[in-house]
């Protein structure tokens, strides 16, 4: 799979990528330029609040794998996988592991997908979800940093701070709960491969699902 194919397309979104100097890719979705992190190399450094109030750091979760998903609870792609429960059971064997798990809502004040704490933390409590805690990102800061450009979109950090994996959560770019049946699990596989110590054998992939709702 060539870089074009494996960072640059988005399903269900409308994106356009290209490569600049050294490598670099730019997103563009709806004319907003982002460049994402290369897989391999350190991950963005973040300080923003989380749904209860807490300024929370990719630096305080030092040693801890931790695994970031963006999401918006109004996209059919991400309805896919609360509805079914699949990645609440994914999240809670996570941390029951001592993987911090980080989700993140970078819908701007306005566009579908945002919520203020209050509303984060409702639905949360609705879905029925176990993430460590939520982080709102309404200005998109950090979603920009990584180049997040869908919901879902999944990163996977070691305890080193290196991005070791990026992209979709499974195989399965559908909003179809019946094509969850027989899916490959990027993430799962990406931690048990960490967890293992050994090279995450898929460590990138094309994300699928709604376009990110910046500013």
């Amino acid at each position: 799979m060539n870089n074009l194919t494996k960072r640059g397309l988005l399903l269900g979104g409308g994106a356009l990528a290209a490569f600049g100097a050294a490598g670099v890719v730019t997103t563009m979705l709806g004319g907003d330029a982002q460049a994402a992190v290369a897989t391999g190399a350190a991950a963005p450094s973040f300080s923003v609040q989380d749904a209860s109030g807490a300024t929370r750091t990719l630096a305080e979760f030092r040693g801890r794998t931790v695994v970031l998903e963006w999401t918006n609870h109004g996209c059919p792609y991400v309805r896919k996988h609360y509805d079914s429960r699949n990645m609440q059971t994914l999240q809670q064997e996570a941390t029951a592991d001592g993987v911090v798990w980080l989700q993140i809502i970078s819908s701007a004040p306005g566009e579908r997908g945002y919520l203020d704490a209050t509303g984060a933390r409702a639905r949360v409590q609705t879905d029925g979800a176990a993430p460590t805690t939520t982080l709102l990102d309404p200005t998109g800061v950090v979603g920009r940093a990584y180049g997040a450009m869908t919901t879902p979109h999944m990163f996977v950090i070691n305890g080193e701070g290196v991005l070791l994996y990026q992209g979709a959560i499974d195989d399965r770019p559908s909003a179809r709960a019946s094509s969850l049946e027989g899916a490959n699990n990027y993430v799962r596989a990406a931690l048990s491969d960490i967890a293992a110590g050994r090279a995450v054998r898929t460590a990138e992939t094309t994300p699928y699902g709604c376009s990110v709702k910046y500013a």
